[in-house]
């Protein structure tokens, strides 16, 4: 565990090492692993996820669902940040002005129009 030492973020670590576990089988220590990773980061809505996964293969269903559904709560709450890619920015950078436009011109048409009835009476 070297890498805890380094600055490396803790809850990911635990994280990782729980997936490693699992997939070798090892329910207990990813059991373990996920805990950690949630005493870490309480907020770690896919440790909880995992810890809910381990539980329902280790039969433990009260549980499971418990951490299912906290899992579930967390990711609505604390989304993951999305990353675009150099692509993605320059398209959305290029619809920007276009997408705030609509609403400008919508408003001034309301607002002209408005003006008219107005005048008509």
């Amino acid at each position: 565990m070297d890498v805890l030492r380094y600055g490396v973020e803790k809850a990911q670590v635990y994280f990782r090492l729980g997936n490693l576990y699992f997939d070798s089988g090892d329910l207990s220590r990813a059991e373990y692993a996920y805990k950690r990773a949630i005493e870490e980061d309480p907020k770690h809505a896919s440790a909880h996820h995992n810890l809910g996964v381990v539980y329902r293969r280790q039969g433990k269903i009260a549980q499971s669902v418990k951490m299912l559904k906290k899992a579930k709560k967390l990711e609505i709450r604390y989304p993951r940040p999305v990353k675009l890619n150099p692509e993605q920015k320059k398209l959305i950078k290029r619809m920007a002005l276009p997408m705030l436009a609509v609403p400008i011109i919508a408003l001034a048409v309301v607002l002209l129009l408005i003006y008219l009835v107005t005048r008509v009476i």
